[in-house]
């Protein structure tokens, strides 16, 4: 098979209550879903969910590329340019997807990680979870004041019980004397790690900082490409990396570093559709080395039941409006 008919259909879904990070706050969840079509009517499904706020293409853009495609083949997709990594990972999991062996297929094994909105409702909002079997949960700081936070978290790590893990996330949001006030703080309570407390363009920072205190820390906003992933480890990162693979780029680059590479990896969601999640929790994670860390999928419930989260794709399709088409 050389080539393949693309069709789009883009879709917009309220978060329950708006996400609130260091970014400011989301309200609405925006993204593309792709159809490819051979030649002899088989099908494969992809997804394209941008995230400006950590450097990928907008949804403008990404629409505005898509529409300008002729016949989709293997040699287009390795042009997509790395400045539109959320179609680079939809275009080619939708081509894996086409032309793969369904049968090899598998469901992830790993726990998953449960999503807290930050601030005070994080101390209701761990209990139902727990009660549905959640036992490691992030919870978003560099929201509000210092001492009000770090207040919080310590009334949050007395409810815990035990057996909980807990993970920070600052999104890059702390200033240097900030981060070592709160790394103290995690040395004193065991927290699983603290993810992406400076910048991104603070990375000598932040090794400086893995030397000074036990707590693991964990890049984000720094390895959101596989480009960057790459440029992080070679410049010497032994922490933990946080993988958005829906906005990484190439699986197939991804998968090869993840092979080549002992990394210390923990796999999140960008609040994706079922398409890009079976993708990523069927074709991609089981592809890896086996990691004893929860992945970051457990956000189902930020959201209303909705069509985009059942498993029949047709379905989720029909329910869409078509944005454009080329064949």
């Amino acid at each position: 098979m050389d080539s393949a008919r693309l069709e789009l259909r883009s879709y917009r879904r309220p978060f329950r209550q708006p996400l609130k990070t260091s970014h400011g706050l989301w309200s609405l969840r925006e993204g593309i879903l792709l159809r490819l079509t051979d030649a002899e009517g088989r099908v494969g499904w992809g997804e394209i969910a941008p995230i400006v706020e950590f450097g990928t293409e907008s949804m403008g853009q990404a629409i505005q590329f898509c529409r300008s495609l002729p016949q989709i083949t293997p040699e287009l997709i390795d042009q997509i340019p790395a400045e539109l990594p959320a179609c680079r990972f939809g275009l080619e999991s939708a081509w894996e997807m086409l032309t793969a062996d369904k049968a090899i297929e598998q469901a992830a094994a790993s726990p998953y990680s449960h999503l807290l909105p930050a601030g005070a409702n994080a101390l209701l909002s761990w209990q139902p979870l727990w009660q549905q079997g959640a036992r490691t949960f992030k919870w978003k700081i560099g929201v509000a004041t210092l001492n009000e936070e770090l207040n919080l978290l310590e009334h949050l790590i007395s409810a815990l019980p035990a057996g909980a893990r807990l993970r920070l996330d600052a999104n890059g949001g702390l200033s240097w004397d900030a981060a070592c006030e709160w790394l103290q703080v995690c040395d004193r309570y065991a927290v699983e790690f603290l993810e992406q407390p400076l910048p991104p363009d603070q990375l000598s920072q932040m090794l400086q900082l893995c030397d000074r205190y036990k707590t693991p820390l964990a890049l984000d906003e720094s390895v959101t490409t596989v480009e960057q992933l790459e440029m992080c480890h070679q410049q010497g990162w032994q922490g933990i990396f946080v993988i958005k693979a829906a906005i990484a780029g190439s699986p197939a680059r991804l998968r090869q570093l993840c092979q080549t590479h002992p990394l210390d990896v923990v796999w999140s969601s960008v609040f994706e559709t079922a398409i890009a999640r079976h993708y990523i929790l069927n074709r991609l994670i089981p592809s890896l080395p086996a990691s004893d860390r929860a992945i970051g999928f457990g956000v189902k419930s930020w959201f209303a039941n909705s069509v985009l989260d059942q498993p029949e794709f047709e379905e989720i399709w029909r329910s869409l409006e078509t944005v454009g088409a080329r064949g």
